[in-house]
């Protein structure tokens, strides 16, 4: 089977051609009419497969998300079920749990500094984050260029998209 380009390179060649030939446009439109069959076959090949495509990273996609749900939600079980060993540990006043597996034990934590009021914190401790870099704003950009407005360092440009419905 012919590649896709090859078929295409090949009907606009002999579109080329024939218009060359100066012959009638009924000819021309017949011309080319046998030659689209093969060329128009592929192309729905082709758009097939990219449906197939689309619809198998969509699969992914959607499965990607149930498996972070899933992982969010087993994840949180975790985290209940060591805080309420560590509540029952320390209620039953037992520091350390050894089995053959492992070892369990209640250790203290580093000081950690707790905020109660951060107006009062002077300016010295706090942080300031650095503003965000400039960035053109394309949509005042191409309102500016639709108006007539000249943008140095910009133009507007009308690309082409592939639609298959």
């Amino acid at each position: 089977m012919t590649a896709l380009y090859l078929l295409a390179g090949d009907y606009r060649a002999a579109a080329e051609k024939l218009v060359d030939l100066d012959l009638d446009e009924q000819t021309i439109a017949d011309t080319l009419e046998g030659m689209s069959g093969e060329l128009e076959v592929k192309a729905t090949s082709t758009a097939m497969v990219v449906r197939n495509l689309q619809a198998s990273s969509a699969a992914i996609k959607e499965a990607e998300q149930a498996m972070a749900a899933r992982r969010k939600a087993i994840d949180a079980r975790a985290e209940r079920l060591n805080a309420y060993l560590l509540a029952n540990l320390q209620l039953a006043g037992i520091q350390k749990v050894e089995s053959p597996h492992f070892c369990i034990a209640i250790k203290a934590n580093p000081a950690s500094v707790v905020i109660n009021e951060p107006g009062l914190i002077p300016a010295e401790f706090m942080r300031q984050p650095e503003p965000p870099p400039a960035a053109p704003d394309k949509v005042a950009i191409k309102e500016a260029l639709k108006a007539g407005k000249e943008v140095p360092g910009a133009h507007l440009a009308n690309g082409v998209r592939l639609e298959i419905r």
